[in-house]
């Protein structure tokens, strides 16, 4: 298998759902545009998710991405830096690679392989629900990484709270939003997305070892971008 396929093979999402806004221009990189739109994907339980798709002009002049219209689509969970409010911020995407036909039964499927990257956060809701936050390091092309924030539940949730920094994991499951509200002084707040990999199934790949310099090198540049965290409700050192 040829190292394109690899990377390919580390991080890949197929998303099934209802177009819920006009794309509008993100980026361009190496003059090719790139277009942002919102998809409401619906959860086996009927709750939806509201995620944010990132594709290329080429993709676009081939579909149609109207409002309402129900699209299926293959592609990967990334991590880019953006400038929001004159600050570089580090912002999650699901990136489209296809649209495709409806084929699987779930709506929503994400398969990452990748490096614990911060210890894990363990810790139990007041209803004794066993919850664990981990960032993966994901590798991609060009020697970059996308940084995911994972959570795992239950027996899930005490298996990764162990598992060392620079681990490599393999994890299956689901992109949420999730809403919470971010306090801003003591009288005003507002409300804010976090989005997130809601974790199924997972486990350790014994066959790579704690490979930090090749693998982790930028990571405590990249991903403890203070407005990351806060998004995301990551705890920094």
């Amino acid at each position: 298998m040829n190292n394109d396929t690899t990377i390919l093979d580390n991080n890949k999402v197929y998303l099934v759902g209802i177009v819920v806004s006009t794309p509008i221009f993100s980026h361009e990189i190496f003059e090719e545009k790139f277009f942002e739109f919102m998809l409401e994907v619906s959860r086996l339980s009927c709750q939806r998710d509201v995620l944010p798709i990132t594709v290329s002009e080429k993709l676009i002049k081939s579909m149609d991405l109207s409002i309402g219209k129900t699209i299926a689509l293959n592609g990967q969970f990334r991590s880019y830096n953006k400038i929001v409010d004159e600050r570089s911020r580090l912002m999650l995407t699901v990136f489209a690679r296809d649209f495709v036909q409806s084929q699987d039964s779930n709506p929503n499927i994400v398969e990452l392989k990748g490096y614990i990257c911060k210890a894990p956060i363990y810790r139990t809701t007041p209803f004794s629900r066993e919850i664990c936050d981990i960032l993966v390091a994901v590798n991609r092309s060009y020697k970059k990484s996308d940084y995911i924030p994972c959570i795992a539940w239950g027996r899930n949730a005490r298996f990764v709270r162990d598992v060392p920094v620079g681990q490599k994991l393999t994890l299956k499951g689901r992109i949420q939003s999730r809403e919470y509200v971010k306090k801003i002084s003591d009288t005003e707040s507002i409300t804010k997305v976090a989005y997130e990999v809601s974790i199924n199934k997972i486990g350790v790949d014994d066959s790579v070892q704690y490979e930090t310099d090749s693998i982790m090198q930028n990571i405590n540049e990249r991903y403890l971008d203070s407005a990351f965290a806060q998004d995301n409700n990551i705890e920094q050192n």
